[in-house]
């Protein structure tokens, strides 16, 4: 068992997770602002502002389809540090983006590059974490991004309104720095693609190339819960505005961090001794009870409450979904299996908002966060569907 412990704890594993957290900070310090940045720069639209924000997910997902494929073949470092580079590259051009459609096509551009990376650091913790314990080990790692959800929205919601936008670009490009100094700190070996694999590869197009199909039940679920923090992410800050609690919406994802570093701990060692059921029923209960907080707000307290149940309940669920998709996953198939869960939770976060601002202008924001609620409903008739009677897939020892 010490031995166990040590081999969670390496370097490389502390690194990864330095680099995975400055580079979702980016991501979710420019997704709560990026909306606003829009309509008050260009006068978007609140479904166009949805798509500013969103596209950036598409470009993500564009990335991490072909990515999955090939890491086993060209390597996690090297992919990772494609990533950053262009990260990097994106993070310096919002300084031009002028107009809208450069603006969207940055984001986009963007959104690729943090796939590309993102993909890479998801695979190469899986790779070192040992196998008794990926349930805990991809839950602490998990917390980098848990981390960025808190201090990339509060710095962002702060920032936007203190300081022109260009600051918050230049923080930024600060961060993809730091995030690319880190990686040559990194050691980062990874394993060669076994000769199956490789065969694969090989092959001018096979689904399995890009998809793992063993990962895509609990991929289509997540997708449902995805969409449904998609809009708690783009239309937040809306939503405060209408409600007269902006102040008090800057703490909102603190609070979310807060539970969820909390409960992480405990939860990735339920995952690993009892198996996912465990968490993933409670999870989805507080989520969708989160949203329904959140669509009846009437003074801060009751939004905060709401950050603390969507965090427990999001929060944990997308850490013990990450490791479901990862159950029985040979090495070489990670990269692929790594993807493919990522692929359905970047559609959820790319295509939600800009469906969910044209619900939000026909019904209001309240009335959108109540459909989201039934939307984390279906996900959890899906779960119980899906493993209810799967002990042996829904469990993850």
């Amino acid at each position: 068992m010490d031995e166990q412990q040590q081999n969670l704890w390496t370097k490389d594993f502390i690194f990864i997770s330095v680099i995975n957290f400055f580079l979702m900070l980016v991501m979710y310090l420019l997704i709560v602002t990026i909306a606003p940045f829009a309509v008050k720069e260009y006068g978007a639209s609140t479904s166009m502002a949805g798509l500013v924000s969103g596209i950036f997910i598409i470009g993500t997902l564009i990335a991490r389809i072909a990515t999955g494929s090939i890491i086993g073949k060209v390597g996690s470092k090297k992919i990772l540090f494609i990533g950053l580079v262009v990260s990097l590259i994106a993070t310096a051009f919002y300084f031009g983006a002028h107009t809208m459609p450069l603006l969207l096509v940055n984001r986009l551009f963007h959104g690729v590059g943090l796939g590309i990376a993102s993909t890479a650091t998801g695979t190469m913790v899986a790779q070192i974490i040992p196998p008794s314990r990926r349930g805990e080990g991809i839950g602490y790692f998990s917390m980098s991004s848990v981390l960025s959800t808190a201090v990339g929205p509060f710095l962002g919601i702060y920032m936007s309104q203190h300081f022109e936008f260009n600051i918050i670009f230049i923080l930024c490009f600060v961060f993809a720095v730091i995030g690319l100094i880190m990686f040559l700190f990194l050691k980062g070996a990874s394993p060669v693609a076994q000769p199956a694999a490789q065969e694969t590869l090989k092959k001018r197009f096979n689904i399995a190339n890009y998809i793992e199909v063993k990962a895509l039940p609990i991929a289509v679920i997540t997708l449902l819960a995805g969409v449904a923090y998609s809009g708690v992410l783009s239309f937040l800050s809306f939503y405060a505005i209408e409600v007269n609690l902006v102040k008090t919406a800057s703490f909102f994802f603190l609070v979310y961090a807060f539970v969820v570093l909390l409960s992480r701990p405990f939860s990735g060692r339920l995952l690993d001794v009892k198996g996912a059921k465990i968490i993933v029923y409670p999870a989805l209960i507080l989520f969708a009870t989160g949203l329904l907080v959140l669509s009846q707000v009437q003074n801060g307290f009751m939004l905060l409450a709401a950050g603390a149940l969507i965090g427990l309940g999001f929060g944990n669920f997308q850490s013990c979904a990450q490791a479901i998709a990862l159950k029985g996953i040979p090495v070489e198939r990670m990269g692929v299996a790594t993807s493919t869960f990522y692929i359905f939770l970047d559609f959820g976060f790319g295509f939600g908002p800009y469906f969910l601002g044209n619900i939000a202008t026909a019904m209001g924001y309240s009335h959108m966060y109540l459909l989201l609620m039934g939307v984390v409903v279906v996900a959890l008739i899906a779960f119980l569907l899906l493993f209810g009677r799967k002990k042996a897939v829904a469990e993850v020892v």
